[in-house]
């Protein structure tokens, strides 16, 4: 089992689950309440652009998030500028959401690719003005670096193109980012099944975000339970430490006193 004092702290948030997960994509708002359930995920990514936020009913989004159990990561997809990213943010501090945004600034409409460096840009204004930020990015080894530098309270670097389920794609670069921080790094986007979640725990993923692998698959519920106990495992492989590789086979059975 993961450890009792094994928590994620971002900013001034602190967590035990090192599971996010998202709100887009599901078949209706009561599998999407069913599959946070089954996550055990503490934190929800709401796409502040996407939802309103003033309705709370029943038949809504926000009414389907249980704000006792769960806290709410506004984020700024379908953001392509800095200016709208910082506005973005704004209206959902404004609205009463923590003060704390996933930033997301996307270059390009096709792939869906970050722009660095417009996502630089409303960092450093956002962290002025106190935002605990999260920035999202692709495995930009220097950029991570910079967004570190920049204030950026997490850095979240994406395993593979949004909503490709293709895994983690580049595994290199992760953990050469892992070994360069100073914040944590939380792998964000890509992750398609239960093992691509596990993999970017055991590199040394400070925790995982997702969406679309729960939200489309034949069984989101079950499936956001697996991805729970992936990224459990996960986290629990990497702090056992693996043993290392080796070229030739290596006996289990100790090859002393063996009767011959």
């Amino acid at each position: 089992m993961v450890k009792i004092d094994d928590f994620l702290k971002i900013g001034n948030f602190k967590f035990k689950s090192r599971l996010f997960i998202g709100t887009g994509k599901y078949a209706n708002f009561e599998i999407m309440r069913k599959a946070h359930e089954a996550s055990g995920a503490e934190v929800v990514t709401v796409a502040i652009r996407r939802v309103d936020l003033k309705d709370k009913t029943k038949e809504s989004l926000m009414g389907h998030i249980d704000a006792n159990k769960i806290t709410i990561l506004p984020n700024t997809a379908a953001c392509f500028t800095a200016e709208e990213a910082i506005r973005t943010a704004r209206l959902a501090k404004a609205a009463g959401l923590p003060n704390w945004i996933k930033l997301e600034v996307i270059g390009d409409k096709k792939t869906l690719m970050p722009d660095n460096e417009e996502t630089l840009k409303a960092t450093k204004v956002l962290v002025k003005e106190g935002f605990t930020v999260l920035a999202y990015t692709n495995d930009d080894i220097v950029y991570a670096k910079k967004f570190e530098e920049a204030g950026a309270a997490s850095v979240m670097p994406l395993g593979a193109p949004i909503g490709s389920g293709q895994g983690i794609l580049n595994p290199n670069n992760i953990k050469i980012i892992l070994e360069n921080a100073k914040v944590p790094i939380i792998v964000d986007a890509g992750v398609g099944t239960a093992s691509d979640a596990t993999i970017a725990m055991e590199l040394g993923a400070d925790g995982v975000l997702l969406n679309t692998g729960v939200a489309l698959a034949k069984d989101p519920v079950r499936m956001a339970r697996a991805m729970k106990l992936a990224v459990e495992s996960g986290r629990d492989a990497f702090l056992a430490g693996r043993i290392p590789k080796k070229m030739y086979a290596s006996a289990s059975s100790p090859t002393e006193g063996v009767l011959k």
